[in-house]
């Protein structure tokens, strides 16, 4: 089996990264003179997914040029939040609505995504096929993080995700889904971690360990670090 539709998040408003993102958002920012939204789609290319939908809401119009200007090649839709901003949640199922298919890939593009990533999440999608998953988050030990402030979201024990009072693993950024997991929540503003947190609950969040170093667009501070490193 095999996922044939990639999600990426670009609605938001960066705001972390004022000044620079009054005027430009945040998935079009370069390191290394490349922007982080182009690494997200080229590593999603490169791992044969046929089908990208983006959301947009923040200078939308400059998202939607540069798509147009950069990828017009590509199988790429552009799906607008509305009249306000969804939020990660309302954001991946406003998208997936968009979508027949069950299981998406969904990426948020303010991480690094280069193309070390690309045998792990080949890994992880078989993993989430083999096991019969509906959820699995790529969470990456928070001492692989070049920004050194991040504090752990969850705790990882045996492909099982919780939180504790001292949580050592980050989210990246990446997250296979299954369409069931919100057919109890309607498209409005929500975030992803209301799905995250029933199914902690629940026990039955899963997650699977990165071993690559974790470089992300935190906050201005750090993105500055990030063009000299």
């Amino acid at each position: 089996m095999k996922i044939n539709t990639a999600l990426i998040l670009c609605a938001g408003y960066g705001k972390r990264l004022n000044p620079i993102t009054l005027d430009v958002p945040k998935p079009l920012l370069k390191i290394n003179n490349v922007s982080v939204l182009d690494q997200c789609i080229n590593l999603i290319n490169k791992l044969g997914i046929e089908n990208i939908l983006l959301n947009t809401f923040y200078l939308k119009e400059q998202i939607i040029n540069y798509l147009k200007n950069n990828h017009s090649n590509l199988n790429i839709k552009v799906i607008d939040d509305g009249k306000e901003i969804l939020n990660t949640g309302g954001g991946i199922l406003n998208m997936m609505s968009h979508s027949n298919d069950e299981n998406f890939l969904i990426f948020n593009p303010d991480t690094v995504w280069n193309m070390d990533y690309l045998e792990e999440i080949k890994n992880m999608e078989k993993f989430f096929f083999s096991k019969n998953l509906d959820n699995l988050l790529l969470l990456v030990n928070k001492k692989l993080s070049f920004d050194k402030n991040l504090k752990g979201d969850f705790t990882l024990n045996d492909n099982k995700i919780y939180k504790e009072a001292d949580n050592h693993f980050i989210y990246t950024g990446c997250q296979i889904l299954n369409k069931k997991l919100f057919k109890s929540f309607n498209i409005k503003n929500f975030s992803i971690s209301k799905v995250w947190d029933d199914l902690i609950k629940l026990e039955k969040l899963n997650g699977i360990e990165s071993q690559k170093n974790f470089y992300h667009l935190t906050n201005l501070e750090v993105f500055k670090k990030l063009q000299d490193f």
